[in-house]
């Protein structure tokens, strides 16, 4: 098993991980939306802070599955001109690609480390029931991290069948 083989798996047991807690915040807001209507329908009791905590559970979810969807190609991709090049420049395509993903990926989980420390240092709470906002920002960041491995394996992927042809 190559190295790269290796890595691959890496990454998918560490993305299926990470999606396990975006999966956890999606039921957390469905959870609390059906307790938030029931209880303000039937006995006029809402959940306080029901808006934030859905906010922060969406964030979650989205998050962290982004990289299971990354894998599993549910990303929007438009392949119109890339499969009509040669093997070759396919290859070089791809690397491009990805290496700009990597890049955009690194710097959005950067610099939601440095806005969490940031709303740390302001101590920045949610409006009704003032949770503090930096360790969402925090975990969103970390959240990245399988993205950016994800975009990496590609990116060395697309070198290796570069070097192929």
């Amino acid at each position: 098993m190559s190295a790269l083989e290796k890595f691959d798996r890496f990454n998918k047991k560490l993305s299926h991980l990470v999606e396990w807690i975006g999966l956890a915040g999606l039921l957390l807001m469905m959870f609390i939306t059906c307790i938030d209507v029931i209880g303000a329908k039937i006995f006029r009791l809402p959940v306080p802070g029901a808006i934030d905590l859905v906010m922060l559970s969406q964030l979650f979810a989205v998050s962290f599955a982004i990289a299971a969807s990354l894998l599993l190609g549910r990303h929007v991709e438009v392949e119109f001109f890339v499969p009509l090049l040669h093997p070759f420049m396919r290859g070089i395509v791809d690397f491009i690609v990805q290496l700009l993903g990597l890049s955009l990926f690194v710097l959005i989980c950067g610099r939601l480390i440095v806005y969490g420390a940031y709303l740390q240092k302001g101590y920045e709470v949610t409006s009704t029931i003032r949770l503090p906002l930096y360790p969402f920002a925090y975990g969103i960041g970390l959240a990245c991290i399988p993205t950016c491995l994800i975009c990496l394996h590609r990116a060395l992927t697309s070198i290796v069948r570069i070097i192929k042809h």
